[in-house]
């Protein structure tokens, strides 16, 4: 991709939005010990778009369950906006994950029994936020994934596609600075994927949003700015 058509501008070249030490993860399982990553360092810039790749087992989830807090690292550091998140309370992360970060899914994780409009505003009725307020920011954000028209309809009334475009809403409502998306395209077929993938430039491109996707999938690399590639839990190329 040309410089030109990055999501992140010049102005943000040189911002680090992700910094990344020594990052390692060890699983121990009965009298065995499994190292998901044994080392991985690498920065991501504000508004960048990078997209975690490797084969099956090389540590891409578990690299992204640290990143987003979903996770605790053996050892190494991880700062997110200069923040060193990893000496966070575990109430402070809670926060933090809640205020500052977004997660997409695979699963889509959405609410059956909610409709599109309810399930994107759950988060912020979660932070305390006025009813007027979490309505309109949740349809505003609804309108920017192309869902403007399927506010009131349920789980079961929407595609595959569409009920992953209300989880990226959901996860785009409190304007987090990082987009987290683990596996996003993988139970849809490849003309919603597209779409979806699509939708990612355009919030990167539009709003600057910085997202970080892991995909197995070698055709997604060429929407992304970069790719981190992972082979048995360390950085490869």
């Amino acid at each position: 991709m040309e410089n030109g058509e990055r999501g992140y501008t010049e102005g943000n070249l040189g911002l680090k939005m992700i910094q990344v030490q020594n990052l390692k993860r060890i699983y121990v399982m009965g009298k065995v010990e499994v190292h998901a990553l044994k080392g991985v360092s690498f920065d991501i810039e504000k508004g960048e778009y990078v997209a975690i790749m490797g084969p099956s087992g090389s540590g891409k989830s578990t690299l992204l369950h640290q990143l987003g807090l979903l996770d605790i690292p053996t050892s190494g550091e991880i700062m997110i906006d200069g923040v060193d998140v990893l000496s966070l309370s575990d109430h402070e992360k809670t926060i933090y994950r809640l205020t500052r970060l977004g997660y997409v899914f695979q699963e889509y994780a959405i609410l059956g029994e909610l409709t599109a409009l309810e399930n994107v505003y759950l988060p912020l009725l979660m932070m305390g936020k006025r009813r007027k307020e979490y309505i309109n920011t949740s349809i505003g954000i609804l309108e920017t994934v192309g869902l403007g028209h399927r506010l009131h309809h349920l789980q079961h009334e929407l595609s595959g596609g569409e009920q992953q475009r209300v989880a990226i809403a959901r996860a785009l409502v409190n304007e987090p600075k990082i987009l987290f998306a683990d596996e996003p395209c993988a139970n849809l077929d490849s003309d919603s994927s597209k779409q979806i993938l699509e939708l990612f430039r355009k919030l990167n491109n539009e709003l600057g949003q910085t997202i970080v996707m892991v995909t197995h999938e070698d055709w997604h690399k060429e929407y992304a700015d970069r790719t981190i590639w992972l082979k048995d839990g360390l950085i490869e190329k």
